[in-house]
């Protein structure tokens, strides 16, 4: 099919806008990556701008492993991440599941209660009195319970439930599988990628975990990647001289931004097509 003149000024432009985008995008990462590994003395000579390093150095990240509270947080926090992330899966498919089965007595209640917390929260002071009554302050619970459900997750997973054929449990129960079995036997593995779309979710807000830390945890051997990576950032800015031998703060700052998204940008692609269509399928009905 041959196109017209309007349609290829229109694909060029498209292709502009969307090339202007994925710059935009990928531009501050390539910026804080070349100048953690790059000496801060050619740093200093191209006026604090650098995006094509022509020496490498990875002192930085040597530093950061060696000398800092780095591997301590990094591991906290993929443990808070991992035990998260399982327990947010578990619990948010046992609760959605009940809700998408359309015998269930009181199902628009239990509903209207899950959209109600997507208004309304109690606030930060009274969830603070709760975590504080349940012994939870400075541990890795404080940074995992107070968000195990997340209401909008609950809803995606509801949805995706009921797209699910009918007959599919009805021959389940005729073969005298309780409800238990059917989600543990039939609707886990059929639910795959919605599965991992909400796990990817959870994964994320774990791994960013900031707020709670600063909230609930005062013990340093228990703050996680982010809240150590922040002290890092707001630390003031070394002396310049003898700038050849030294790790100078903004480098150190550069590589620990680097360090705390790098698994994340990892771990997305391989997960990419089970988001789209875990999030296309989830949200087929409401």
């Amino acid at each position: 099919m041959v196109k017209s003149l309007d349609d290829r000024i229109a694909n060029i432009v498209v292709f502009v806008v969307l090339l202007l985008c994925g710059m935009a995008a990928v531009f501050p990462l390539l910026y804080v990556l070349s100048v953690s590994i790059t000496p801060f003395s050619e740093v200093l000579k191209n006026g604090g701008f650098i995006l094509i390093p022509r020496t490498l150095t990875f002192d930085a990240y040597h530093k950061l492993l060696t000398v800092s509270n780095i591997p301590r947080a990094f591991g906290v926090t993929v443990l808070v991440t991992v035990v998260g992330t399982l327990l947010n899966i578990a619990i948010t498919a046992l609760m959605a599941y009940p809700l998408s089965r359309k015998q269930l007595p009181g199902r628009s209640f239990f509903l209207m209660m899950v959209v109600f917390t997507l208004l309304f929260t109690g606030g930060m002071i009274p969830t603070y009195l709760v975590v504080k009554a349940l012994g939870l302050l400075n541990s890795i619970w404080a940074m995992i319970l107070p968000n195990l459900v997340w209401s909008f997750n609950v809803l995606i997973m509801k949805s995706f439930y009921e797209n699910l054929p009918e007959e599919l449990f009805e021959s389940a129960r005729i073969d005298g599988a309780q409800e238990f079995r059917i989600l543990r036997q039939i609707v886990a593995p059929l639910s795959i990628p919605v599965t991992l779309t909400i796990g990817l979710f959870y994964a994320v807000g774990h791994w960013n975990e900031f707020f709670q830390a600063i909230m609930y945890v005062t013990d340093r051997k228990l703050f996680p990647l982010q809240v150590i990576v922040r002290e890092i950032l707001v630390q003031t800015q070394q002396p310049l001289e003898n700038a050849e031998n030294i790790t100078p703060t903004e480098t150190l700052q550069m590589a620990s931004v680097i360090m705390a998204s790098l698994p994340i940008i990892i771990v997305y692609p391989f997960l990419q097509k089970h988001f789209t269509k875990g999030m296309l399928l989830g949200s087929v009905k409401g």
